[in-house]
């Protein structure tokens, strides 16, 4: 039986493409001009070359074509919603037919190239400046990177025992298997000029201030820390855990058939974690799962990919449901009680008609806001995040911002990527000018 779990959780969602379908699919790009899919992209890599690449076997160069642009190609190949990014923009995204696996194949590129070890970049000539980065999520490693090709050294600053961020504590196990987000962690730091402090906390072992006196520039790649609150009686009541937490707990277990799950569980909220908490309930071997989200499915975060996932593994969603109280006995969760909602004056509103929905667990994944260590310090915030102009610069002049933490940020590995890439490059034409 535990056998039986431990390949579930850790079965790739996607077969890898062989060398022969790599060949196939790359075939059926138009290879367009003006390419909507590299609109559509957030960090904007240059699809149809890539294609073509692994189209003239060369997957190496097809690669370093990504990665010019996307240093953590991999994992975006694994996790980015393609079906709502370039895969929709495909130009044959059609009635009759479907679009390229643009994500696969830039699986197939990326895995091509990092199997063998070889790093495709060779670091300028040292400045002499230093840049401090706080988070080693895609944000901060991405900003590191591009600031360590340029010759700058840089220092990442972690407040968890292993570098990747959400990558490594925060996606399903079942679409990043055998360890990647470390071994793709390892191949970016392989540029040099890069020092990893782990276990290092914003507001414990240094401050903003701190880092200012002693580094050339600041970048905050530090997500989103804090948990929200629902509000709800008997949050602390046992088996009430955040979702994102499971998660972690069920990716670093050493062996994740051990890790605990309720016969009946409750996720409420209605975005990717929600959706990733949901399945992996469901393949540890819990009978009934539901995620409960308070508005129509058709707004829900997650994509309609993610929602058919959930549904294809047996998790059933219900929406237009509010949480008004957790019950709970004796200390232990026995039920989530429901208010239905309805749309009334273009507002979301409560029918104050209740409903009881029966559990043993409940996930909150109702999302997360900017840690108090950050919003101590004379930063502008906008909407709880740390506010930053075009250039992912913050209303300090020496610290810059990106991902979740930042004022624009999307909720996407990848847009965290290109957050990262974009402060880097506005960093490095502020040191040297």
């Amino acid at each position: 039986m535990q056998s039986e779990l431990i390949q579930k959780l850790t079965t790739d969602l996607h077969e890898p493409l062989s060398k022969h379908e790599a060949l196939v699919e790359s075939d059926r790009c138009y290879f367009c001009h003006d390419a909507p899919c590299v609109t559509a992209c957030p960090t904007g890599i240059d699809i149809p070359l890539f294609i073509r690449q692994i189209n003239t076997d060369n997957p190496h160069g097809s690669a370093r074509t990504i990665f010019n642009e996307n240093i953590f190609g991999g994992m975006c190949a694994r996790v980015c919603p393609t079906e709502t990014l370039c895969e929709q923009a495909c130009v044959r995204t059609t009635a009759e037919e479907r679009p390229v696996k643009i994500g696969e194949l830039q699986r197939f590129a990326t895995d091509s190239l990092m199997s063998t070890g070889e790093q495709p970049y060779e670091r300028k000539s040292p400045t002499n400046k230093s840049v401090a980065v706080v988070g080693a999520g895609p944000a901060g490693l991405s900003c590191a990177h591009r600031l360590a090709l340029h010759g700058h050294k840089v220092t990442v600053f972690d407040a968890l025992p292993k570098s990747g961020g959400l990558n490594e504590y925060g996606i399903a196990t079942y679409k990043t298997i055998d360890d990647f987000a470390q071994r793709e962690v390892d191949y970016i730091l392989s540029i040099g000029g890069i020092d990893v402090q782990n276990a290092k906390a914003l507001g414990k072992d240094f401050t903003l201030d701190s880092l200012k006196q002693e580094y050339d520039a600041v970048f905050l790649g530090i997500g989103l820390g804090d948990v929200n609150s629902a509000g709800l009686d008997a949050e602390d009541a046992g088996n009430v855990e955040d979702a994102v937490d499971f998660i972690a707990r069920l990716r670093q277990a050493p062996n994740k058939a051990d890790v605990g799950v309720g016969r009946h569980v409750v996720v409420i909220g209605g975005g990717m974690t929600a959706i990733d908490a949901a399945v992996q309930s469901k393949l540890l071997g819990a009978e009934d799962v539901s995620v409960v989200y308070r508005r129509a499915q058709s707004q829900m975060n997650a994509s309609r990919y993610e929602q058919e996932l959930a549904q294809t593994n047996g998790v059933l969603l219900k929406t237009h449901l509010q949480p008004k109280k957790i019950i709970s006995q004796a200390g232990a969760v026995t039920g989530v009680e429901f208010e239905y909602t309805e749309i009334r004056d273009d507002k979301l509103m409560g029918t104050g008609e209740t409903t009881t929905i029966n559990c043993d667990m409940v996930l909150m994944a109702i999302g997360q806001s900017l840690a108090e260590q950050a919003r101590e310090n004379n930063i502008s915030l906008s909407a709880n995040r740390i506010e930053v102009d075009e250039h992912q610069r913050s209303s300090d002049a020496q610290i810059w911002a990106g991902g979740d933490c930042a004022s624009n940020g999307e909720d996407l590995t990848v847009a965290a990527v290109q957050a990262g890439k974009l402060a880097a490059e506005s960093i490095h034409e502020v040191l040297l000018s």
